[in-house]
């Protein structure tokens, strides 16, 4: 009986071993993910303070780089402009030839009558 009971008491204590055994690897795998990820974060941090270092530093060629193609921007459209200028002078001289067409037609109505009115 006693050893029955020691057998018993033997398998308890085994049980018990095994919860706390799960429990912990409960616990650890719990832990480890967010663990690994707070050195992730960490490791992020560092990675962009070293960015933010190295920004720093190229900064003022990236500002120097930004205004030299703000500036060739601006010559390729200044370009584009007197490009476009002529065109637009054509444009603009045919839009308006037909009016002016229109106004010596006029004219030369008007002279016409004069014309005719004195004559009368």
């Amino acid at each position: 009986m006693l050893l029955l009971l020691m057998l018993l008491l033997l398998l308890f204590l085994l049980q018990l071993l095994l919860l706390l055994l799960q429990l912990l690897t409960l616990f650890l795998l719990l832990l480890l993910p967010l663990l690994l990820l707070l050195l992730l974060l960490v490791l992020q941090l560092l990675l962009l303070l070293q960015q933010l270092l190295l920004l720093l530093l190229l900064l003022p060629l990236l500002l120097l780089l930004m205004l030299l193609l703000l500036l060739l921007l601006l010559l390729l459209l200044l370009l584009q402009l007197l490009l476009l200028l002529p065109q637009l002078l054509i444009l603009l001289l045919l839009l308006l030839l037909p009016l002016l067409l229109i106004l010596l037609l006029l004219l030369l109505l008007l002279l016409l009558l004069l014309q005719l009115l004195l004559l009368l």
